[in-house]
């Protein structure tokens, strides 16, 4: 046993340095700003005849008005009816025309664009980019078609679909005061009842070059992009009106909070939430390997004992939000037939207790730090995962070199860091538990004494993609 453990770290060890190896290949970049504000972010990469072209508004749920939530994913549907030079629907064609694809994808801190094409397709790219900025298409006829078609999603997507109005559940009793009370699908009411001119102030206020960051990552010449987002971007006015952004700082919480929520589901759902820090801040890194260590892989801590040996639970994973504000740390179990909701609490808790209590072994430690090294390098395989990346890290934490740096933060963080998180965040007061339970069990006076949640709360979603028009 002593000897396979001792090959077990040194397989591991050895997969790390090599891991590093990998990663220490440096993804090189060039950045400037236009003089109307937008930042531009130019990555080369030859290996393949693809070119990604991406724009990424800084507008999300948080930055909406609390009457009218859902405004920056129904833009993000909006902005596919065409604009004053592509006709109403011709987005797709002209993409698939190409040999390309597209799509985007709302969060609560961003809206992002992107195009897929061969790198001989680059300037209909940015052509049709810029025309999305300057001269989207807003008017009744869009606007009607496109809430048919986000009422539709949330009906399909969310109301019908078990579990679908978790994550609006979480939000709704996580958040007190920060505008992550709400998530990006927001209310179909207020897009009902906004006007034509609030959507027209909506998009002339964060639709602008001055929040956006551009990035074209893949196989063209610098010379070649700079021209062509001269010729297309370099007059497009900076926007004139004042960006709102949160200013609410949520309250620390101090107490455990307990919700029961009925569904039309069959087996019961236990949800567990801890605040937690913002993304690029120690303890954030600390944080995801913390999660790792519960639930990635078949080798997880939550996969081992509560779905293996205990078998209390169908599936038990655990993900952090790196938001661009104080996130959640969100642990999830479905239960297993004939398991009650509080027993497999139970069982999920007792696992964090152990890393709170004991912290993790040198084994555990090295598989995560090999999980972050893989994930990392893995996300900058395409020239996609490369513009996401600049994309974000620019627009967050201002630095798009995080790119080549971030990993080292993962490195810096100790296993005493993880026992220590464990023990600062995961506490009682922190927390949020959920009991997401069929509705049949709503009247059979089994209450545990949480309040309830009303069973017809919205559903939401952290990320939506377009529906093709």
């Amino acid at each position: 046993m002593k000897r396979n453990a001792f090959y077990s770290l040194l397989l591991g060890a050895s997969m790390l340095t090599m891991s590093a190896q990998q990663a220490k290949a440096t993804i090189k970049f060039t950045e400037y700003n236009l003089p109307n504000g937008l930042h531009v972010i130019l990555q080369e990469d030859h290996s393949t005849p693809i070119v990604a072209v991406s724009v990424m508004y800084h507008v999300g749920s948080k930055n909406e008005d609390p009457q009218r939530t859902g405004f920056a994913h129904f833009f993000e549907h909006l902005l596919f009816e065409g604009s004053d030079n592509i006709k109403r629907g011709e987005y797709m064609k002209f993409i698939q025309a190409a040999g390309g694809q597209l799509n985007a994808n709302t969060t609560q801190d961003r809206t992002f664009y992107f195009e897929i094409l061969p790198s001989n397709q680059l300037e209909m790219a940015l052509w049709m980019e810029s025309e999305r900025m300057l001269h989207a298409k807003i008017d009744d006829i869009g606007v009607e078609t496109q809430r048919k078609v986000v009422k539709e999603e949330k009906k399909q997507s969310y109301d019908n679909r078990p579990y679908g109005q978790l994550i609006n559940v979480i939000f709704e009793n996580a958040y007190t005061t920060y505008p992550y009370k709400w998530s990006p699908i927001g209310k179909e009411q207020y897009i009902d009842q906004a006007t034509l001119g609030e959507f027209m102030n909506f998009y002339k206020t964060f639709y602008v070059p001055n929040n956006a960051v551009l990035v074209i990552s893949g196989d063209f010449t610098e010379e070649q992009a700079k021209n062509l987002i001269a010729k297309y971007y370099g007059d497009i006015p900076k926007g004139t009106m004042a960006i709102p952004r949160p200013t609410v700082v949520e309250p620390e919480q101090k107490a455990e909070k307990r919700v029961n929520f009925y569904d039309n589901v069959q087996l019961p759902a236990v949800i567990v939430a801890y605040h937690t820090p913002k993304q690029g801040t120690d303890d954030y890194y600390a944080i995801q390997l913390l999660t790792q260590l519960l639930s990635q892989g078949k080798s997880s801590r939550f996969e081992k004992e509560i779905v293996d040996k205990q078998q209390k639970a169908v599936q038990a994973a655990a993900f952090d939000l790196g938001n661009e504000a104080p996130g959640l740390n969100i642990m999830l179990g479905i239960a297993n037939v004939g398991i009650k909701a509080a027993d497999l609490e139970q069982s999920m808790l007792a696992e964090i207790e152990k890393v709170k209590k004991d912290g993790i072994t040198e084994e555990e430690y090295i598989k995560l730090q090999n999980q972050a090294e893989s994930d990392f390098i893995s996300q900058n395989q395409k020239d996609i995962g490369v513009a996401t990346n600049l994309a974000t890290y620019y627009t967050f934490q201002g630095d798009a070199n995080l790119i080549n740096t971030e990993l080292d933060r993962y490195k810096k963080v100790t296993k005493e860091d993880i026992k220590r998180v464990a023990n600062k965040y995961l506490t009682k007061e922190n927390r949020l538990v959920v009991y997401y339970l069929p509705k049949s069990e709503e009247n059979k006076g089994k209450d545990t004494g949480t309040p309830k949640a009303s069973t017809k709360a919205p559903v939401t979603t952290d990320k939506a993609a377009p529906k093709k028009k």
